[in-house]
């Protein structure tokens, strides 16, 4: 995609002015600043088309019209509360760290966008392709955790500290797990560029390693804090959390992070996954799309059928089952990769095999495991108390 926005510019350039001084650069830079601007807008128009639909979706789940006032179908409502934010007023708590209090927002916004330049969008349609992209999405996703701190930090506020402890406990919890679920795809592909991740993926790797899939699903939903690992803002208990003491467009920013955020991690779990874009007939990106709006269904289906969990049990499942679960499905993949090299035509079958047969059965037995002990106390003795009217305290005296 760079080449090809280059050389229209170039073209361009050669139409209109000739011999410019350090061309190269000047149309570096324009190139850059056009592919980010795409994007950028791209995931923009996502996050309204993701707001309006998941209201829409919880609609139907629960049995309710949703949004339907501004535009058909309550299509505009996404962008009329955006221009209602844009308006409301900034307030900013007097004991508040200023310069921390307005980085914060940025910090959870900025990282999402920063995602999507290794994303493939097409065989041939991404910004940029580095040889560790696969890592570079690790590294960047880790950030928003640092939004949250420095939010509930600078705010002075211990609803939001509490917000912020609860985030850290998570992200250390879970980057873990979703980290090392990566490393049985590394093993099969051999290398770290999710450009050759996706072309290796003939079959979809959620086919060849459940249960790294199921690892990365579940750890992503944490690290982005959606139902039901939604401790850092949970409003029966903190309010909103690290956004207490938000308003206004920053606490506008902070909504539109959450959302991109989950626009990220469906594409990433999309192109890792399920083949990215790779599709019969129809254009790669059309395939890519399909995908991610099939993962955030998915993933506004749980919103809509799950509670949240406690902290104990979040806490629980990263560390007493998906870190275990890793370790398994990376032992079988890598006794698998060994058995079954590169020559062998129906390798990633054989792979696949393997992960169901030997890897899938830990996943029940680690489920089964942390299921919520029964707090039916069996033995103890039951305790009956008399009824105030059969043995009252006091006995009015006769006179």
């Amino acid at each position: 995609m760079f080449e090809f926005i280059y050389n229209i510019l170039d073209f361009l350039f050669d139409l209109v002015i000739k011999d410019i001084k350090f061309e190269s650069y000047i149309l570096t830079g324009l190139t850059g600043i056009i592919i980010a601007f795409a994007v950028i807008n791209g995931v923009l128009g996502g996050v309204l088309a993701l707001i309006w639909g998941e209201r829409r979706l919880l609609g139907r789940f629960q049995q309710r019209t949703g949004p339907n006032r501004w535009g058909p179908q309550g299509i505009l409502t996404s962008t009329a509360d955006a221009v209602k934010v844009m308006f409301k007023e900034d307030i900013v708590p007097e004991e508040a760290d200023r310069y921390i209090f307005n980085v914060a927002p940025l910090l959870l916004v900025i990282p999402v966008f920063i995602i999507f330049s290794v994303i493939p969008f097409g065989i041939s349609l991404y910004a940029v392709d580095i040889n560790v992209s696969a890592l570079f999405i690790l590294a960047i996703t880790s950030i928003s955790g640092l939004s949250i701190i420095c939010a509930a930090w600078a705010s002075a506020n211990r609803i939001a500290i509490f917000s912020a402890l609860r985030s850290v406990a998570m992200l250390i919890s879970y980057e873990i797990p979703v980290g090392l679920s990566l490393v049985g795809i590394l093993l099969i592909c051999e290398s770290m560029s999710v450009m050759d991740i996706v072309i290796y993926q003939k079959i979809p790797f959620i086919l060849i390693q459940p249960v790294a899939a199921i690892v990365f699903f579940l750890g992503s939903l944490a690290e982005i804090n959606r139902t039901p690992f939604d401790l850092t803002e949970a409003e029966s208990e903190l309010a909103a959390g690290y956004q207490n003491d938000y308003s206004g467009m920053k606490w506008g920013l902070f909504y539109l992070g959450e959302f991109a955020a989950a626009i990220a991690a469906a594409t990433v779990f999309s192109t890792l996954f399920l083949g990215g874009p790779n599709g019969p007939v129809l254009p790669g990106i059309f395939w890519l799309t399909i995908k991610v709006v099939g993962v955030l269904f998915f993933i506004i289906w749980i919103r809509a059928s799950w509670p949240r969990f406690r902290i104990d049990q979040v806490l629980n499942l990263a560390w007493k089952g998906l870190f275990e679960l890793t370790l398994v499905n990376i032992i079988v993949t890598s006794i698998s990769v060994i058995i079954w090299t590169d020559a062998d035509s129906n390798r990633l079958i054989f792979i696949g095999l393997a992960n169901w047969i030997f890897a899938f059965p830990f996943v029940l037995l680690i489920f089964k495991m942390l299921k919520t002990s029964n707090y039916k106390n069996e033995n103890k003795k039951s305790i009956s108390y008399p009824i105030g009217s059969d043995n009252p305290k006091f006995i009015k005296e006769k006179i």
